[in-house]
């Protein structure tokens, strides 16, 4: 008896893993332009990541739906030089394929090599040195015909190219071609093709990154066109009437990938908006259900849009365990989910008896020429908390460190902790643009514990002598740092940093808390 029992609960936790629907997005944050492939029953992610090192953040999925950060693409300098790239430089668009056993990235450093390609035959090891493509634009992606040709496809000049190329060598074998300027919106980029039924499908992104973006399609017989749109594009939009209210906006960049199932999947970029249509955290990774009948055109959803909720069969959900809320500094390095900006030195960074030791240099937050001694997460929910307690030690006068709310190198609000000859202080400074304001109060002693709270509309910023009883020092709004108001492609980072003209002490985290709210 006992025995049946337990298979009718193992049947029915079966049904209702198969039978639930999911919450998008699937990875929350800065985590923009996804591009997937498939290997077997495996799946693997990679987004843009512009100014921040590591570059391109690789994610696996056994579902579609949850997905694992098991570590970047550009993880060497000789991969990703980044000197002086702000949040509209660096790394964009990258797309990854598998082919014969190989996993293929491309992508595009705007700010240094242009577009190339990494390999690995070891998804988790290392990948290659860039093997520079020679076609000028962005958004590159590759495409295997039957024949064994490998097709490059781009955004150049406002239209998409098309050439043949060798993705072992990056030799480009055919003059690019012009094969599609899109609907008429403006920018049309991200190009994927796809084949299916004898036809090839190329889907690109139009409108801009931003509240008009959104993804159409066409259809040729032959690969290199001509190409004919979809009667019914935009496959994927939120600009229109009936969505514009819909708290994800922005839509477009997508990808397509079939299933170990034979289902078809989307994933594409999209933002959440709060105080107002601004948005902060960033254009993150969504999934759709696609339905794609032979020789038919590909339906997004049923309807060409997405929702929070998505209350649609899946794959077998296959969850990973879930990330700490709380990083005490006790493991030999920091996860994959932390950033550097540009290119670090990283014997500024030292993990030491429980704690995250930053070296500060006289690089601060606000240039852009090195990189300054800040390491952070992706802020991944509109409102949240975030703590952590610091320490200075042989700090020299106007020594600084503390958190950030981190844009752009023009647009963050910091809380420190500083000294000032024999007195210490806490401070909290607002950065947007050309306007700054600083203000400071009398502090006990060379450790505090710093909280930071968010919600749609307002950064709140406190501090603590012991952990328990704490003081707002100071608030801000969150729409001064929006990507409607400073511009730039990325979301807020949550960062530790450190700043020391002297170079001679040090900033101590004993720990980093971050929590949904």
């Amino acid at each position: 008896m006992r025995q049946t029992i337990s298979i009718l609960l193992l049947l029915i936790a079966s049904i209702s893993i198969n039978a639930q629907g999911y919450t998008n997005p699937v990875i929350k944050g800065f985590n923009p332009d996804p591009s997937v492939c498939r290997v077997g029953d495996d799946y693997y992610l990679v987004t843009s990541s512009f100014q921040y090192f590591p570059g391109v953040p690789l994610y696996h999925s056994k579902d579609l739906v949850n997905w694992e950060q098991i570590g970047h693409v550009l993880t060497r300098e000789s991969q990703l030089y980044l000197k002086g790239a702000n949040s509209g430089g660096g790394i964009y668009a990258p797309t990854i394929r598998h082919h014969n056993g190989k996993f293929y990235m491309i992508t595009t450093n705007v700010s240094t090599v242009g577009n190339f390609i990494v390999t690995t035959e070891d998804i988790r090891g290392e990948w290659s040195d860039p093997i520079p493509v020679n076609v000028g634009g962005i958004d590159p992606s590759l495409f295997w015909d039957e024949d064994g040709k490998c097709w490059y496809t781009g955004s150049a000049d406002g239209g998409i190219v098309l050439c043949e190329v060798n993705p072992d060598t990056g030799e480009v074998l055919s003059t690019p071609k012009r094969v599609w300027d899109g609907t008429g919106g403006r920018w049309p980029e991200a190009p994927h093709i796809y084949k299916k039924d004898g036809w090839y499908y190329l889907m690109i992104a139009e409108g801009g990154t931003e509240f008009g973006h959104n993804e159409t399609i066409a259809r040729s017989r032959y690969i290199e066109g001509p190409y004919d749109p979809a009667p019914h594009n935009p496959i994927l939009a939120h600009y229109k009437a009936a969505t514009q209210t819909n708290p994800i906006q922005g839509v477009g960049h997508a990808d397509l990938v079939q299933a170990h199932d034979g289902s078809w999947w989307l994933v594409c970029l999209g933002f959440r908006t709060q105080s107002g249509m601004h948005h902060l955290l960033g254009r993150e990774t969504f999934l759709a259900p696609v339905r794609w009948d032979k020789g038919a055109w590909p339906v997004v959803n049923g309807t060409g849009d997405i929702a929070l909720d998505m209350d649609v069969s899946t794959l077998p959900q296959k969850p990973f365990p879930i990330r700490p809320d709380r990083y005490e500094f006790d493991e030999e390095k920091l996860g994959n989910e932390w950033s550097w900006l540009r290119n670090p030195d990283m014997s500024k960074y030292v993990l030491e008896n429980g704690s995250l030791r930053l070296y500060g240099t006289g690089t601060d937050l606000d240039l852009l020429s090195e990189s300054p001694t800040f390491v952070g997460l992706r802020q991944q929910d509109i409102s949240f908390t975030a703590e952590t307690c610091v320490k200075l030690e042989k700090a020299r006068n106007d020594d600084k460190a503390g958190v950030t709310v981190f844009m752009d190198s023009g647009a963050h609000y910091d809380i420190y902790l500083t000294k000032k000859g024999a007195k210490w202080y806490v401070g909290i400074r607002y950065a947007m643009g050309v306007l700054k304001h600083v203000e400071e109060e009398l502090a006990g002693g060379s450790k505090v514990y710093f909280r930071i709270t968010g919600d749609p509309d307002f950064y709140r910023f406190w501090y603590s002598e012991d952990g328990k009883e704490y003081k707002q020092l100071g608030a801000n709004h969150t729409r001064y740092l929006s990507s409607e108001t400073i511009g730039g492609f990325t979301g807020i980072m949550l960062g530790l940093w450190a700043q020391s003209q002297s170079e001679k002490g040090w900033a101590e985290f004993e720990y980093f808390e971050y929590k949904q709210m």
